[in-house]
């Protein structure tokens, strides 16, 4: 057997023992599971760090996405002209970011907040909607450093899920900064930790849980709001008093720091990887209905979720019993769980138990 970190597991691989979420509490997954995409992203949304596996994965044959164009979605949106500017400025983006991330940690004098922000909210424009941008994070390749990326993920996702929620300006630039800060204690754990090929110790992950307090520490002496901070130090946090490190609850929690928990979650669970494209955007929708919403702001989930659903209404999809068809109507009590145009079919799925949408395409 060996440890795999949960980035980087693919569907087929079997789980060599139980998991269970890190305060014990829960079983999520049972040794010999053969892991689907669904399963990995339940492991995201409980932020388990690595699983067991066993040395030999059960081969997984994708299905044949072509649609009659001959391309997939995700195909199509990569050759385009649009995906490569983007992709081109958010290469850009991160590259800045990491030289202005690290200037800050090194308490170096040349850090410059604007300067910083500055590429972030040029990917917000160009006349890119909402739904353009989370179609390019979702078919971005990560690169080789996951941390500098997730952050502008997540302060991008943040920024607009802000929109949604009619924040003013000023709020729209502290989500912003708070998604992209939120991370930045991660950089402080030492990379014998971060890549350990074996199973974290107590110690180990009590070190990796410290990223949080460390990542406000950064922040704390910069002239930067308290929001910023806050969310730096309470993006694990959960409304129900599961997150750490304070383990304390909704009310206590920053709203900026709830608006970012969910933009971190959401990316952790839909980013594409090097070995495989992103993960469907209903498997994460359907995460948050299902064991989120004692866990998140009511209001802010569901806005969220809602206006996620909402970008993919009339999309072309493929449940897991390999049917294609078209979304057409999205069900308000059971927002991953839409009504599917197959053919001269409908199928919804709030009433079709173990069918779900697995890929858009």
């Amino acid at each position: 057997m060996k440890r795999v970190v949960t980035r980087k597991l693919t569907p087929g691989m079997v789980l060599a023992n139980d998991v269970y979420t890190y305060d014990s509490y829960i079983k999520l997954l049972d040794k010999g599971m053969v892991l689907e995409d669904k399963d990995i992203a339940r492991l995201a949304f409980y932020s388990i760090i690595d699983v067991l596996v066993e040395d030999d994965p059960v081969e997984v044959v994708e299905p044949n996405i072509s649609t009659a164009s001959g391309l997939s979605y995700s195909e199509r949106l990569k050759e385009s002209k649009e995906f490569k500017e983007f992709r081109a400025d958010f290469e850009e983006c991160a590259s800045r970011f990491e030289h202005a991330i690290n200037d800050l940690i090194n308490n170096d004098s040349n850090f410059n907040l604007d300067n910083m922000m500055a590429p972030i909210y040029g990917l917000l424009k160009k006349g890119r909607t909402a739904t353009n941008i989370f179609d390019m994070l979702h078919n971005l390749r990560m690169y080789d450093d996951a941390t500098y990326t997730h952050c502008i993920n997540v302060a991008l996702i943040t920024n607009i899920l802000g929109q949604w929620l009619k924040w003013n300006d000023e709020e729209l630039e502290i989500a912003t900064q708070a998604g992209l800060f939120h991370d930045i204690g991660k950089l402080m754990i030492p990379d014998t930790i971060i890549t350990k090929p074996g199973k974290l110790t107590s110690d180990e992950f009590s070190i990796v849980q410290t990223h949080p307090q460390r990542g406000y520490e950064i922040l704390r002496p910069i002239n930067i709001s308290t929001h910023v901070k806050n969310a730096a130090l309470m993006h694990h946090e959960r409304c129900d008093g599961t997150g750490y490190p304070l383990k304390i609850k909704g009310p206590q929690i920053d709203r900026f720091a709830k608006a970012v928990a969910i933009a971190d979650v959401y990316d952790a669970m839909t980013s594409a990887r090097h070995y495989r494209g992103p993960m469907c955007p209903f498997i994460a929708i359907s995460m948050f209905e299902d064991e989120g919403l004692h866990k998140y702001d009511a209001e802010i989930i569901m806005v969220f979720l809602q206006n996620i659903v909402n970008t993919y209404l009339l999309n072309t999809v493929r449940l897991n019993t390999g049917e294609i068809g078209e979304i057409i109507f999205i069900n308000k009590t059971h927002l991953s769980r839409p009504t599917i145009k197959v053919g001269e079919d409908y199928i919804d799925l709030s009433k079709c138990p173990g069918v779900y949408i697995q890929e858009i395409i």
